[in-house]
């Protein structure tokens, strides 16, 4: 028996999301879509209407380039601020994080741009199926870095809060690619 059996690490209880957690820190802001993944209700849901919205103004302003390099960047900083927040809420996969969802809509969007109003909500539809529903690749995305027993949360889980979203935006998009194939 060894000294760190006997003080195991203290677990901390899960926390829920407030506008103080929410202000307290950067990665807080980022992870929680700017406020829009504090919806009580279907906070994934709200968090992708964000990012419909925000694609619409921002694609005034940025090109093809620029979108890669946001879609790009925001994954990396993503990646940190989804684990750093995951880590002060104690909790694994929390629905309040949203920017998984927010760059996961942005590239279906930017994808399938330009697209008509109604084009946009059936892959606003599309892309919440897969997310929400989670059939098969998205199921199996979204348990490849799942927490296990006795081990932390870490950059693992931080990086598997976006990649299963990126995996529902790649099957929306193949179901639109083989819709206009069709």
């Amino acid at each position: 028996m060894t000294v760190a059996d006997l003080n195991p690490p203290v677990a901390l209880a899960p926390r829920k999301p407030t506008w103080r957690f929410l202000l307290s820190h950067p990665a807080h802001a980022i992870a929680l879509g700017f406020g829009s993944g504090m919806s009580p209700i279907a906070p994934g849901t709200v968090g992708t209407l964000w990012a419909w919205v925000s694609f619409l103004v921002l694609s005034r302003y940025l090109n093809a380039a620029q979108w890669a390099m946001l879609i790009g960047g925001g994954t990396l900083v993503g990646w940190w601020a989804c684990t750093v927040t995951a880590r002060h809420l104690a909790v694994a996969d929390p629905g309040a994080i949203v920017w998984d969802e927010i760059l996961a809509f942005w590239l279906v969007l930017w994808l399938v741009t330009p697209a008509s109003g109604w084009a946009q909500l059936c892959a606003f539809a599309l892309f919440r199926f897969f997310d929400a529903a989670k059939p098969g690749p998205v199921a199996w995305a979204d348990a490849l870095f799942k927490l296990r027993r006795g081990q932390s949360i870490g950059w693992a889980q931080g990086f598997g809060i976006i990649f299963d979203d990126y995996v529902a935006a790649l099957c929306a998009l193949l179901v639109i690619a083989l819709w206009k194939f069709l």
